[in-house]
């Protein structure tokens, strides 16, 4: 099971944000999410063209950027002429009147063309911008902040949208409440990647690498049924691992390390 982990910037230590980025990129991360805010469309500000424009000039790998903005056609050139070919850029269906010429003016500029859906919209609102994007941003939490619970009502949401993707021509990325049970259940069913933030990867004052590392190790393990047959101790990278009800996924993150709770 191969999935992209992305860094949510938002999220990083903003007091030295170089060293944030060459971690990052040392630890094997395959892209920087860059949230951008308005105020209006969200009820935050978050990053700004400056942090998008700085992150770009000092990064190696790919970004991500996620327009929370309202009418993002008015400004996508701002954002267009501070990116490199290959870059994602994804916009909110509901923010703009025509979407879809956003959406060209984004492919044309030789990045490639994303949306990002809410929980509280339908697949059926978007269907037709389906044809037209490479990515799906699917929000799992109401966009804005940082560090909000799941809300699993999005499963079903998730569910069609992965029965559209091989069809459609479209990859599929996960925002928002990111655990290790998040990946562990969505991943093997076809979620191409995770927006990483506060759950699991920053702030647990252990090295980048470490984490993504065992993120990536557990992954393997599960898809290849490692877990599933119960042995009873492992390593999963650095992370101490118990296994014993994996049929009820019983496990949980502690400290920034990915730890599996026995039953019984």
């Amino acid at each position: 099971m191969q999935f992209e982990l992305t860094a949510s910037m938002m999220c990083a230590n903003y007091g030295n944000l170089a060293q944030e980025v060459k971690a990052l990129e040392e630890g094997g991360i395959d892209s920087f999410h860059i949230d951008i805010m308005d105020g209006r469309y969200v009820p935050n500000f978050a990053m700004s063209l400056n942090d998008m424009r700085y992150i770009a000039g000092a990064a190696t790998k790919p970004l991500d950027v996620h327009l929370m903005i309202e009418h993002p056609n008015n400004h996508i050139n701002l954002f267009l002429k501070n990116l490199r070919k290959g870059d994602t850029v994804y916009i909110h269906p509901e923010a703009e009147y025509h979407p879809s010429t956003t959406l060209q003016t984004i492919i044309d500029a030789g990045m490639v063309p994303g949306i990002a859906i809410n929980p509280g919209t339908s697949v059926e609102t978007v269907f037709e911008m389906l044809r037209i994007v490479k990515k799906v941003l699917v929000m799992s939490v109401n966009p804005g902040n940082a560090g909000q619970m799941y809300l699993p009502y999005v499963g079903k949401k998730i569910t069609k949208l992965l029965a559209l993707k091989e069809d459609m021509d479209f990859e599929m990325y996960w925002d928002g409440a990111c655990s290790a049970e998040r990946i562990l259940e969505f991943a093997p069913k076809g979620m191409k990647g995770f927006v990483l933030g506060t759950t699991l990867l920053f702030g647990k004052d252990r090295p980048y690498g470490e984490i993504l590392r065992d993120i990536r190790i557990c992954g393997y393990e599960h898809s290849t049924d490692f877990i599933r047959r119960g042995r009873q101790q492992a390593r999963c990278g650095y992370a101490k691992a118990v296994y014993q009800s994996w049929e009820q996924n019983d496990f949980i993150v502690l400290r920034g390390t990915l730890v599996l709770t026995p039953a019984d």
